[in-house]
């Protein structure tokens, strides 16, 4: 016959409330508090830095450059929702090895090079002297450029950006620019004046032919000052890829 009281004793056992059982059976040591402790903050902060490492993972290309840092230093403006910096597309620095000398300490990259030795001739034999004022342009070059002559001049960066790009932001790094004159003018070399010049009218004409376009014509979309001298080469893939943006910015 069951015993009743071990039948009282299982109910009370069954129906124990957590606080009936044993202290030293519940008690968790303090050294594990503080471990369990420990972990839940660093996975609480774990988290929250997934969370945002995440949500930044997703975050739209464009979003991202807006909340970037300013990429030159220096200059406190950031990039827009298209990649450019005061107006100015980003730019890499063509390799020494694609670059080839057209003057004295003046080099280009080959393919414009070689299209620009043929432009000059087909001027000449119509009466043009073509004359190449700057063609590549290294960034820590650029750097200088932009800075020292903004300096001298007291000019914001976006005062400076007007007439040249920032370090990284210009198309002369990339081997692929030149600025042109006239040498029977050298008065309108690098002013809006050039446009006046024989040898403007004639690369309005011509230039094209040889693959060499305007870069910066009156009121052009990027918001750059006006720079009849300045062209850049689109004669190879390669070239139209680097200036892929800016084409599509004018169109």
């Amino acid at each position: 016959m069951p015993d009743p009281r071990a039948a009282t004793r299982l109910r009370s056992v069954e129906s124990a409330e957590p606080h009936d059982i044993p202290l030293a059976r519940r008690t968790v040591p303090t050294a594990l508090q503080r471990r369990f402790s420990w972990r839940n903050a660093f996975i609480g902060a774990g988290g929250v830095v997934l969370v945002a490492a995440g949500a930044a993972l997703f975050m739209p290309q464009p979003l991202r450059r807006l909340l970037a840092p300013p990429p030159v230093q220096g200059i406190k403006a950031r990039l827009s929702i298209d990649g450019r910096l005061l107006g100015h597309f980003p730019y890499g620095e063509a390799p020494s090895a694609d670059l080839v000398a057209i003057a004295p300490g003046v080099q280009l990259h080959r393919d414009a090079a070689s299209a620009l030795e043929a432009m000059q001739a087909a001027a000449a034999a119509d009466g043009i002297d073509i004359r190449v004022l700057s063609a590549f342009r290294s960034i820590a070059l650029q750097k200088q450029i932009f800075f020292d002559v903004k300096s001298e001049r007291n000019q914001s960066a976006l005062e400076r950006a007007q007439v040249s790009a920032p370090p990284g932001f210009s198309e002369h790094s990339t081997g692929y620019a030149v600025d042109l004159g006239d040498g029977l003018a050298p008065a309108t070399n690098l002013s809006p004046s050039f446009d006046g010049t024989d040898a403007f009218r004639w690369l309005q004409s011509n230039a094209n032919r040889f693959h060499f376009h305007l870069s910066f014509p009156q009121a052009n979309p990027q918001g750059v000052s006006y720079e009849p001298w300045h062209w850049r080469f689109e004669g190879s893939a390669e070239a139209l890829k680097v200036f892929e943006a800016a084409q599509r910015l004018q169109r």
